[in-house]
């Protein structure tokens, strides 16, 4: 009766903690306590009245016998079968030991042993389940809480992934509408590029048409004059001879031709002007082919030097060549680059005949002083990466750096009026880039000027 008490205490106990997560109906809670307490008044009865044991026994299976029945009916107690597996074959062994000793006590007597083997056996049984129940308990609410553990981790991810998703959606949102608003920019930067590209033809234009009116407007003007004074001679001229002065009308008429000379002069400078724009506009019809560069640099640089000596006799200069012999023939236009390497001969003499009449007035200033200055031209011709470069320097007065980014441009000039057009370094830009090539320029004021071609050499 006592072991059949604790049990019932330690069950009940067991149960309440097993089931303190709120799954016992109110009703069950009930119905244990109220076992626990008839178990208790058994106890105490069984003390009092030493005849009540065989009621107080019986008592106390039933409790036991219906606490099991309520375990195994109620899904609500299924976390309590376990232990009752540990109980059970100690309830069993209990029930029927007492119901042998009540119907036939000489039996119980004779296997009296046999039972509290088994009573023994169902002891040792109850406490290894124990034991193992606990194990498995501990386990189980191991794994529990490193399930909710994890459960736990879960849903942190889920909200710092609901977080960040929030997080792409704004940033992406607000890449989105910094693209559209680049994208706006850039429209609007291409717009007004056209349109500065558009004033920039324009303005290019304005000066184009500004320099051809300017430099055709001069010999113009002359033509215009020397008509009208000549018009003016002959009335002259006829007064003198209804006069019969023959001799006057002969001077006048010396003036008048004077007079057609220059307008002939002044009509073949517009002329020149003329053809220079022609050659300056059109797209060269000259067919490439392979040429000796070489012996192109060598004959313009002497046909150029020759035609300035056959103009000013006193001129002399220093002729400088330096001719890569490895180059071999490159497909050219040969006129087109001949009338490049002219231009930049000519501007060459020009440069150094400039500076020798400077340096002779300084000369004469101070005989200790700048006369010893030697007029030289070079060229010179190498392959460099593939490039054919051809170099034509002068120790002339060099160009402003002022004006050096407008040498190249149509009728730019730094020559008196009259001695240039300013045609010749722009039609030479446009040549070179028609045949893939780069012209540049590097110049110090009063020490030298040096052009630089560039060519390719693989164009065969």
């Amino acid at each position: 009766m006592t072991l059949e008490f604790l049990l019932a205490i330690l069950f009940i106990r067991y149960l309440r903690k097993s089931l303190q997560t709120g799954t016992l109906f109110p009703k069950w809670d009930k119905i244990f306590l109220a076992a626990m307490i008839a178990s208790i008044a058994l106890m105490i009865l069984e003390i009092v009245l030493s005849g009540s044991r065989p009621v107080t026994t019986w008592l106390a299976h039933a409790i036991l016998l219906g606490i099991v029945y309520i375990i195994f009916s109620q899904k609500a107690f299924s976390a309590a079968k376990p232990v009752m597996y540990a109980v059970l074959p100690y309830i069993v062994i209990s029930v029927v030991s007492d119901l042998v000793k009540l119907i036939t006590p000489v039996f119980y007597k004779e296997w009296n042993n046999y039972f509290e083997t088994a009573g023994l056996f169902a002891i040792i049984w109850l406490c290894a389940m124990l034991i193992i129940t606990r194990k498995q308990k501990k386990a189980l609410e191991k794994e529990q809480l490193k399930t909710r553990e994890i459960e736990k981790e879960s849903r942190i991810t889920e909200s710092l992934k609901a977080a960040l998703e929030v997080q792409v959606a704004e940033r992406t949102a607000a890449l989105t509408q910094q693209k559209e608003e680049l994208q706006h920019t850039l429209t609007e930067l291409k717009a007004a590029q056209s349109q500065l590209i558009q004033s920039e033809k324009m303005a290019s234009l304005g000066e184009l048409t500004a320099g051809i009116a300017h430099e055709i407007q001069n010999p113009l003007n002359f033509i215009n004059n020397f008509s009208e004074v000549s018009s003016e001679l002959i009335d002259e001229m006829e007064t003198e001879l209804n006069k019969g002065n023959k001799e006057d009308a002969f001077a006048i008429a010396v003036d008048v031709k004077q007079n057609l000379e220059k307008i002939i002069h002044h009509g073949k400078r517009a002329d020149a002007i003329v053809k220079g724009m022609l050659q300056h506009s059109r797209t060269t019809a000259g067919q490439k082919e392979p040429a000796d560069v070489n012996a192109l640099a060598d004959e313009y640089l002497r046909l150029s030097y020759h035609g300035l000596r056959a103009k000013d006799k006193t001129f002399n200069a220093a002729l400088h060549t330096s001719f890569d012999k490895s180059i071999e023939m490159i497909n050219v236009v040969p006129q087109d680059i001949g009338r490049v390497l002219l231009n930049l001969f000519n501007n060459a003499f020009y440069a150094v005949t400039e500076k020798k009449k400077t340096t002779d007035l300084e000369g004469f200033k101070n005989l200790q002083g700048l006369a010893a200055y030697e007029p030289t031209v070079s060229v010179s011709t190498k392959k460099n990466n593939g490039k054919l470069e051809i170099k034509v320097k002068d120790n002339g007065n060099g160009i402003p750096q002022k004006i050096i980014d407008k040498i190249f441009q149509p009728f730019f000039t730094t020559k008196p009026t009259g001695q240039g057009t300013g045609l010749g370094l722009s039609l030479s830009y446009d040549i070179i880039k028609a045949h893939g090539g780069e012209i540049k320029v590097e110049t110090s004021e009063a020490a030298f000027t040096e052009f630089i071609i560039q060519l390719p050499v693989k164009d065969r």
